[in-house]
This record gives C-alpha cells, structure tokens and sequence, in this order.
C-alpha cells in the first residue's frame, strides 16, 4: 500500500512524525479514512480513537480528543488538543476520571456550564478507557 508523510502533534509536543498508510479518526461530522493521494481537506477533530497504520502496517490506537485535521499537497497533519496512545493511557486515572464525571453529573444543583464540562470529561475519560482496553 502506498504511504504518506503524516504528523501528529499536540500542545505537548509532537506525537508521530513518520510515514503512514492509514489514518483513521472522528471529526465533529463524522468518522474520517485518509489515505494516500487524498485530496486536500480541512476538518475540525471530534473526540474517539484514532488508528495509524504505519508504513510497515503496525496499527497503532490513540486517543484523540479535538483539534484539526488537515491534508494539503499529500502531507497529512492532525493537530490534537490530545492524542494519547493506547499504551501510554494510564487506564486506572481514566477509570476515576469517570466516577469523578458521573458523581459530578448526580448533583442536583449543577449549572449548565457545570453540566456540559462534567459531560465532556465523562466522554474523554470513556474515550481513553475504550482505547486503553484495546491494546
């Protein structure tokens, strides 16, 4: 299979920087399939798992939550807000993560403000989880 030059970086630093075959992710519409010779697109990134098949055909999972996803001339970037891979999610954090969410989301007096954020970081927490189980 043809590859690509893709690469992934976050506010923390760059994750991959590599040729790939695949990427697969979530944007805000829906889920995204780039290949080689994809045309140019722009898209915001959603929240869920990401999977990189690299150029030797190693899937490899992550957790990829926000940010944007361009592929211009055949270079593909995915600038996430986070991007965790599976091997490096500290599943027991995510798991209190959740029950922090959900005890959260059980207050009766909560803002919606407050409601939306404790939705959010139950959905990053499940998001991580997911891709944590799968290693």
């Amino acid at each position: 299979m043809t590859s690509f030059p893709l690469q992934i970086v976050t506010p923390g630093g760059q994750a991959y920087d590599g040729m790939a075959q695949k990427l697969f992710c979530r944007t805000i519409v829906g889920d995204v399939a780039i290949l080689a010779r994809h045309c140019d697109y722009l898209t915001a990134v959603g929240m869920g798992e990401a999977r990189v098949t690299t150029e030797d055909g190693t899937v490899r999972r992550a957790a990829c939550i926000g940010g944007m996803l361009s592929v211009a001339g055949g270079r593909v970037r995915l600038m996430a807000n986070t991007f965790e891979w599976a091997e490096d999610i500290d599943a027991a954090r995510a798991e209190k993560s959740e029950a922090d969410a959900k005890r959260q989301l059980e207050q009766a007096d909560l803002s919606a403000r407050d409601r939306e954020l404790a939705t959010a970081k139950l959905k990053r927490a499940q998001v991580r989880q997911s891709v944590a189980a799968r290693r």
